[in-house]
């Protein structure tokens, strides 16, 4: 059968790997996850993380989400000049209730181009499990104020000093290099982290 189908001319496109490795500094990743607070009550955390660097751009909290509430989270997070070229995001079928068709076109409307597949969404997913076990899983959430206290805390380690082998044990925000001096110890996220720096 082969040898009658038609030969590629030219190279083969790119794959999506090599898309992704060749546009991170223009993606940018969001997702909502869920966390239980003290009472059970959910609150729900939304993740935006540009795939440039692994950079959490922004942490938004709320106990109602809705299309408008997402539309505008993002919005503060990279305004209008900032824009990601693309938006990977989950198929809103998953969060119906949010008023998909709305929440669509304006996805559609402020990342110039179609989204990328869900299953692209890798690198949000694996930082909301690393927040589980990082935070979440050794802290309980009293509320959404407490819950808001904890991710900006967390983004705050997370992008300044937790290391990534894919930036050659760097992070997310790029460090200056210390080479005398003291080690000072700093307690993060009340004990659970600590960053060590010289003075």
């Amino acid at each position: 059968m082969a040898k009658y189908m038609a030969k590629r001319r030219g190279p083969p496109s790119q794959g999506w790997k090599t898309f992704l490795r060749n546009h991170a500094d223009g993606i940018a990743a969001m997702d909502l996850f869920v966390v239980p607070t003290i009472s059970f009550r959910p609150l729900y955390g939304l993740l935006i993380i540009g795939h440039g660097r692994r950079q959490v751009i922004w942490f938004g909290v709320t106990a109602h989400p809705t299309a408008e509430w997402i539309a505008n989270q993002f919005t503060e997070a990279c305004g209008w000049e900032q824009l990601p070229r693309y938006l990977i995001r989950d198929p809103m079928e998953r969060m119906a209730k949010f008023s998909s068709d709305d929440f669509g076109q304006w996805a559609f409307a402020i990342s110039r181009r179609r989204r990328a597949p869900p299953w692209q969404n890798g690198y949000a997913e694996r930082l909301i499990g690393s927040i589980r076990r990082e935070c979440f899983d050794h802290v309980v959430v009293f509320g959404e104020c407490h819950l808001r206290h904890l991710l900006l805390s967390y983004m705050k380690y997370y992008n300044g000093a937790r290391t990534h082998l894919s930036l050659e044990k760097d992070a997310p925000v790029s460090r200056a290099v210390e080479r005398a001096g003291q080690i000072l110890c700093r307690p993060i996220l009340g004990g659970l982290h600590h960053q060590y720096v010289r003075i």
